[in-house]
């Protein structure tokens, strides 16, 4: 039996052992799930405070409960811990470590290359290592695959090496990390198959693709799908404001047709770490091949220019009504980045306050899952939503159009409102 094929066999008797490299809204989710299906889970993590919760019974993530972390804790036998030499204890790992962009707006591979140097020191034959981290094509083979074979093991036969993108939605009650499909594509078929029967247990529907550049490439086309459809019809909205209609009609009326259309919103911009990110590491990658992605690169301009187009309409309702943007009150509700999550990364809320400081606003906000934060050498707390508060506010400004914030109330107060979300137009 090939060692590919012993691997195969443990996998299907959960006799493996799991680590997770990077215990956020990606890894921890899948801690979860592979625990559940019956492997042991090893989670490392370099924040002695998340490890420390996690092996306490605490989760630091909204989409994962403490009941389910003691649960895996009690039941499971799941364990963090911040000790790097510990994934020698693993016969599978996955790295679900951050990729940010550099302040150039460049791929910032940084936190791969260090849980590769950190799985490269204890590599030893018959280990399974994953990405599952967005990044550019090519980061699987031309990053990790030379750094894993400096150790002297092969590919394909000492060790295997995969690439298996997230698909994670912070806050999606109906897809999770079990129920979403899986892409997966290895460096070799024999990577392919270890790699596919390792999630196959937790996993209920995994989809093949023949390569780990295929398997890169697939998530940055379905965020980048994402944002230039938002681009455009954020476009749209200034069109509509411009010609004086509504955009909302518009769109709602154009969702009718059964066919051909599929409906996206605007908003304050984007916000997260995928859809505003993603599209900038394709774009990259293409730079370095004499081409210029010129759908990525429009619809990140529009998209990114979005906060400005929302603050300059608030501007103008406050001239309206007899008051300049410079000492106005105006309370922002929301500073997620979306609905019912307490996730900043990315959100369109950042650059909405600091124009608003820029200009000279009066600025406090609220938001039931964000108490508190620092950005841009400040200190926000969020205040209470009261009618008092909304009647104190020469204007309201909608971001982040919270379930449980009470729309009544706001409608029913407020004197001036800027809804970049239409809740209150949805709202009855």
């Amino acid at each position: 039996m090939s060692l590919a094929d012993e691997l195969i066999a443990r996998a299907e008797r959960r006799d493996v052992t799991f680590g997770i490299v990077g215990l956020g809204y990606v890894g921890l989710p899948l801690a979860v799930e592979l625990a559940r299906a019956g492997f042991r889970v090893l989670g490392y993590d370099i924040s002695e405070r998340v490890v420390n919760g996690l092996n306490g019974g605490h989760s630091h993530i909204k989409d994962v409960s403490d009941a389910e972390v003691k649960e895996l804790r009690e039941k499971n036998g799941f364990e963090a811990t911040t000790d790097a030499r510990r994934l020698t204890e693993a016969d599978a790992i996955s790295i679900c470590v951050p990729t940010p962009l550099s302040k150039y707006k460049d791929p910032d591979v940084s936190f791969i290359v260090a849980a590769t140097e950190a799985i490269k020191a204890s590599l030893r034959p018959g280990q399974v290592i994953i990405l599952e981290s967005t990044t550019y094509p090519g980061t699987t083979r031309e990053i990790m695959l030379p750094a894993l074979e400096s150790t002297g093991l092969k590919v394909g036969e000492d060790f295997f090496l995969a690439f298996s993108p997230e698909r994670v939605d912070p806050g999606n009650v109906k897809y999770g990390t079990k129920n979403t499909p899986k892409v997966v594509g290895g460096i070799t078929p024999d990577c392919h198959r270890v790699a596919c029967a390792m999630y196959a247990p937790a996993i209920d529907t995994l989809v093949p693709v023949s390569t780990t550049e295929a398997a890169e490439l697939v998530k940055l086309l379905e965020n980048t799908f994402r944002s230039v459809n938002i681009g455009l019809v954020n476009e749209m909205a200034i069109v509509c404001d411009k010609l004086g209609v509504d955009v909302w009609e518009v769109i709602d009326a154009a969702a009718t047709k059964p066919f051909g259309f599929m409906k996206f919103t605007p908003g304050p911009g984007l916000g997260g770490h995928c859809i505003p990110i993603d599209p900038h590491y394709l774009a990259w990658k293409m730079r370095g091949l004499n081409y210029k992605t010129r759908f990525i690169d429009l619809a990140g301009e529009l998209n990114s220019e979005m906060p400005l187009f929302w603050v300059r309409k608030l501007m103008e309702d406050l001239n309206k009504h007899g008051k300049a943007i410079k000492d106005a009150r105006v309370l922002v509700l929301g500073v997620a980045y979306k609905k019912d999550i307490d996730d900043l990364r990315e959100s369109p809320a950042l650059d909405i306050l600091g124009l608003l400081h820029q200009y000279g606003a009066d600025v406090t906000y609220h938001d039931p899952y964000v108490p508190s934060f620092s950005e841009a050498d400040r200190d926000y707390v969020s205040v209470p939503l009261t009618a008092e508060a909304l009647q104190a506010a020469d204007a309201v400004f909608i971001i982040t159009d919270h379930s449980n914030i009470d729309w009544e109330l706001v409608r029913d107060n407020a004197t001036l409102v800027v809804d970049t979300r239409h809740i209150l137009g949805s709202v009855r």
